[in-house]
């Protein structure tokens, strides 16, 4: 019996290409594309393992995977992000994640991080010899006031001493690699 996978991202060639390469790996997958579908598709056949992306159009995959892990305690859910913070790397563990993976991550990586297992290069890395950047450190905090703000962008801009504008680009910007 297969193993069913279920991919919870809204970009289509992302869950197109992980779809592909998780069904090569003998998995039963499905794709949800919103929060909604997922937990129908859920519902209807419960997964053994997901990946749910933190940022969709609609309510964020963070407000999934308590809903994912009330359907199947034993699900194994990893959530997969380009806008990787440490704040919702936390609130995401909380939330019942299993791991957290910044984007881009390939299937391995992705089964891997599913799995619990790490390569012993990444158990055993060093502390870089740079620090982050001025602009990743106030990326980081940004990240931080918003989620103590419960995502209010205007009641965050206070908290920063900034207008909601300046605010606003910046959280439409990416984050900062390091």
């Amino acid at each position: 019996m297969r193993e069913h996978f279920l991919i919870v991202d809204d970009d289509p060639a992302f869950t197109r290409v992980l779809a592909r390469a998780m069904t090569r790996r003998g998995f039963e997958v499905q794709v949800a594309r919103d929060v909604a579908t997922a937990v129908a598709l859920a519902q209807q056949q419960a997964p053994d393992l997901a990946t749910v992306d933190l940022k969709m159009e609609g309510p964020s995959g963070l407000s999934l995977i308590p809903q994912l892990a009330a359907i199947n305690p034993d699900m194994r859910i990893l959530v997969l992000t380009g806008y990787a913070s440490i704040a919702t790397a936390v609130e995401a563990i909380k939330s019942g994640a299993h791991n957290y993976l910044p984007k881009p991550a390939d299937a391995d990586q992705i089964l891997r991080a599913l799995e619990g297992e790490a390569e012993a290069s990444e158990l055993n890395s060093d502390i870089p010899d740079t620090p982050m950047s001025v602009n990743r450190l106030e990326w980081e905090h940004i990240q931080k006031v918003l989620h103590e703000h419960e995502g209010n962008i205007s009641a965050t801009a206070r908290a920063l001493g900034m207008h909601r504008r300046t605010l606003q680009r910046k959280l439409a910007k990416h984050p900062v690699r390091r």
